[in-house]
């Protein structure tokens, strides 16, 4: 036998955005930004050892990672934080991303064939989107930080 929920039980989309106008959701937001810097640093490091850091830049985003994390947990806790550091965090993270993506594309041009040969430089040169990744990272913190904060 089923059991009935009350009318007035909120599902799916509505519950999200019952959460974002209660405030519920700007912690959540925060921590989940905390959890992708985190990752996303971590694969960056990673594939960035592989080509030995041959570029200073790369070294960037691999310290921004845990200054998001920090800053995103800050936030979870901490009204101010997520007012505060997290935007700043979040901002330096997107624009690092946004240079990354600047940055593999020269890394692209620099291959043999250079952009007339897009599909296997593409292939076997450095990610083009995988900046962008890093960018939403930011993206969601930037978020997070202008949603209302439950009480």
């Amino acid at each position: 036998m089923k059991t009935q929920l009350p009318r007035d039980t909120v599902r799916g989309i509505d519950r999200l955005i019952t959460n974002v106008q209660t405030g519920h959701f700007e912690r959540a937001l925060s921590a989940l930004t905390a959890a992708g810097a985190l990752v996303t640093a971590a694969e960056i490091f990673l594939e960035h050892d592989k080509a030995s850091f041959g570029n200073k830049w790369m070294w960037a985003p691999v310290v921004l990672g845990p200054v998001g994390a920090v800053a995103g947990v800050a936030g979870v806790f901490s009204r101010r934080a997520a007012k505060t550091a997290l935007p700043l965090a979040s901002a330096a993270i997107m624009a690092n991303g946004l240079q990354g993506t600047w940055l593999h594309l020269q890394g692209i041009r620099q291959k043999p064939g250079g952009l007339s040969n897009l599909r296997y430089n593409l292939e076997m040169g450095p990610p083009l989107f995988a900046p962008l990744l890093v960018t939403m990272v930011g993206g969601m913190g930037v978020l997070a930080s202008v949603l209302r904060r439950e009480p």
